[in-house]
C-alpha cells in the first residue's frame, strides 16, 4: 500500500508540475486594485484582459452602491438555512421570475453557484437508464457531472453535426428500453475559443430523435441576442433550448447561476438537486445585487453596444494585422500561436513586463504540445486605446517569437 499523501506529492498533476516556476505569475496571479479594464500587476499599471466583466458591471459605482446597501441592510447570514428550509424570500422568487422572463421559460431555479449547480442538474435530471450525448468541448463542470452519471455518455467532435448524429444513432441502441431517455448537452458559447455551440443544427434533429437539450451559456447570457438572453436568442432558436443554464459569474459580475425551463421541470430539480438542498441559500446581498444587475441588464442595452464596439475592434485588428483567431463568433478572443511552453512563458513575461499587457496563456496539456493560446476577454469598460496599445504589443511579440528570440531566453517571471 501506498501512503496517500506521498502519493500526490510524487504525481502533483498536469499544471502543479509547473508550480514552483509559475504559481503567482502565470498562476494564482494577484491583481491590485478595484476591479477594471486596466490593474494592478506586480505593482505596476496593466491593461486587463482577463476578467469575465462583460458588460462592465464590476466597476459602476451604481451597482457598488447597490451591493453595499443590501449588505448594510442584510449582511451575509441572511437567509440561514436552505431554501427547502427556513431560506427562501420573495426576493428569491422575485430574481426568478425575472430571470424565466427573459429566458422566455415558464420557470427558473436559483443556484448557489454555477459549477457546483449544474453538476447537481445533470445528476438530478439523469439516471442509470439514460443516455447522455455531449460536445467534447463542454466545461469541466459538465464533464464532472458526467463522470458520475453511472449510466451510457457519448461524446460528439466538437460542433462536428454529422458525427453529433451518428452519436444519436449509436445512442438508440440503449434507448429500448421504457425507462431510457436521451439528453444532449452543448454550450452556447465555448469559453476557450468563443464559438457559438451549433443550436440551430442541433434542435433541427430533436424530433427525429427524441431527445431534450441543455444548453450552459455562461457566457452567452447578457452579452448575445437582441435582449441579451443568450446563444438561443441570437440564433432564433431560445424556445428550442429545454434546458437553459447560465451564471452571473460573466456579464453580471457576480455571484450565482440560474436554470431555466418547463415549470414542471423546474419544479423536480428544486425538490431534487443536492447541491440545494442541502445547501445554505444563497445569501441576500447577492440576490438583492443581482435583481439590480439584471435591471441595468435589461434596461441599459447601449453597454452591450459598448462591448460589442470593443469585441469588433479588437478581433478586426487582430485578423487584420494576419492573427489566427479562430471561429470565434462571440466576445471571447482566442489568438493562436505555435512555440513550445519556454516560448509561451517567455511571450507571456514579455507582454507583462514591458508592455503591461495581461491576459490569460493556455498551453499544454489544456491544448496540443507546440500551440500557444492566448485568450482575452473584451468588456465594456475597455476603450479603444486599450485595443490600439494591445494590438501594438501583438505585434511586437509575434516578431520576436517569429525570430527565435523567446526560445534563446529564460523567461524572467520575478
Amino acid at each position: 500500500m501506498t501512503d496517500l499523501f506521498e502519493k500526490i506529492t510524487n504525481n502533483p498533476g498536469p499544471l502543479g508540475q509547473y508550480q514552483q516556476e509559475a504559481e503567482g505569475y502565470f498562476i494564482f496571479p494577484e491583481l491590485e486594485g478595484p476591479i477594471g479594464n486596466r490593474m494592478g500587476f506586480k505593482g505596476e499599471e496593466h491593461i486587463v484582459w482577463s476578467v469575465n466583466n462583460y458588460l462592465g458591471l464590476a466597476n459602476l459605482p451604481e451597482v457598488i452602491e447597490a451591493d453595499a446597501k443590501a449588505s448594510a441592510e442584510w449582511g451575509l447570514a441572511y437567509p440561514m438555512g436552505s431554501r427547502m428550509m427556513t431560506g427562501q424570500t420573495q426576493y428569491h422568487n422575485q430574481l426568478e421570475e425575472e430571470l424565466a422572463a427573459l429566458e422566455n421559460k415558464e420557470s427558473a431555479v436559483l443556484l448557489n453557484y454555477g459549477y457546483q449547480g449544474i453538476m447537481s442538474a445533470i445528476d438530478s435530471l439523469v439516471t442509470r437508464h439514460d443516455v447522455v450525448v455531449y460536445d467534447a468541448e463542454c466545461h469541466a463542470c459538465i464533464m464532472d457531472a458526467l463522470r458520475m452519471h453511472n449510466g451510457k455518455s457519448l461524446a460528439y467532435k466538437h460542433n462536428d453535426i454529422p458525427h453529433f448524429q451518428e452519436q444519436l444513432e449509436r445512442a438508440q441502441k440503449w434507448l429500448s428500453t421504457p425507462n431510457a431517455s436521451l439528453l444532449v448537452i452543448t454550450e452556447g458559447v465555448f469559453g476557450m475559443k468563443g464559438d457559438q455551440g451549433k443550436l440551430k443544427e442541433i434542435v433541427a434533429l430533436k424530433d427525429r430523435y427524441n431527445f431534450r437539450l441543455l444548453v450552459d451559456d455562461a457566457h452567452g447570457f447578457g452579452t448575445l441576442g437582441e435582449t441579451g438572453a443568450g446563444a438561443g436568442e441570437a440564433q432564433g432558436v431560445q424556445d428550442e433550448i429545454d434546458i437553459y443554464f447560465a451564471t452571473f459569474a460573466k456579464s453580471m459580475a457576480s455571484i450565482g447561476a440560474f436554470l431555466a425551463g418547463p415549470k414542471k421541470v423546474m419544479d423536480f430539480l428544486r425538490y431534487n438537486m443536492r447541491s440545494q438542498i442541502f445547501a445554505k441559500s444563497l445569501p441576500m446581498p447577492f440576490v438583492q445585487g443581482n435583481l439590480y444587475r439584471l435591471k441595468l441588464l435589461k434596461e441599459k442595452s447601449e453597454m452591450r453596444a459598448k462591448l460589442w464596439q470593443n469585441v469588433t475592434a479588437l478581433q478586426g485588428g487582430l485578423k487584420e494585422a494576419g492573427f489566427e483567431i479562430g471561429a470565434t463568433n462571440s466576445c471571447v478572443t482566442p489568438v493562436f500561436l505555435k512555440g513550445s511552453v519556454q516560448e509561451a512563458m517567455a511571450l507571456t513575461a514579455d507582454l507583462r513586463n514591458n508592455h503591461r499587457i495581461f491576459c490569460s496563456i493556455v498551453i499544454y496539456p489544456v491544448i496540443p504540445k507546440g500551440e500557444i493560446l492566448l485568450r482575452l476577454i473584451p468588456t465594456a469598460a475597455h476603450t479603444l486605446e486599450d485595443v490600439e496599445l494591445t494590438l501594438k504589443a501583438f505585434k511586437a511579440i509575434r516578431a520576436k517569437l517569429t525570430q527565435g528570440a523567446y526560445a534563446q531566453t529564460e523567461s524572467k517571471i520575478a
